[in-house]
């Protein structure tokens, strides 16, 4: 009986310890269409949180590859940008998944393209493939303002 309790008590430990360990682990999505689409905030921009008053969401949208971009990084937090564009998704075999973007006015390009990386449910990481030091991160949220 005694050798009965110390294995059960043993299996409870393992268990708890896989339990404990699953938690903790980032489980990280294919970065597609699909997983990316829906609402994001820019939560920090090399590795400094925005401005008090500042913002910066993007809505990325699955079916036809469109963006919304509602901002305030030019200085005017009361009058808001609102940008569209499409945007696309390319796989490079060194970088990983890389997105540009293209603006609907006559700006043109985005002045990055960035490689998306530790993508989650709740998060994900932009790098510019042209200055790695040019990291965003960005959360889900809900909408866009």
């Amino acid at each position: 009986m005694k050798n009965i309790k110390s294995i059960l008590f043993a299996v409870l430990c393992l268990t708890v310890l896989s339990c404990n360990k699953h938690k903790e682990e980032e489980v990280y999505l294919e970065v597609n269409r699909n997983n990316i689409s829906g609402c994001w905030s820019l939560s920090s921009w090399n590795g400094n949180e925005l401005a008090e008053g500042s913002y910066f969401y993007i809505e990325l949208l699955r079916n036809d590859g469109s963006y919304t971009i509602v901002e305030s990084l030019d200085g005017f937090p009361d009058a808001p940008s609102r940008i569209t564009g499409r945007y696309a998704l390319a796989d490079d075999e060194v970088l990983g998944t890389v997105i540009s973007g293209l603006y609907d006015h006559d700006s043109g390009y985005w002045a990055h393209d960035y490689v998306i990386s530790q993508l989650t449910a709740t998060s994900m990481v932009w790098t510019a493939v042209d200055d790695p030091s040019f990291v965003q991160l960005f959360v889900r949220c809900d909408s866009l303002p």
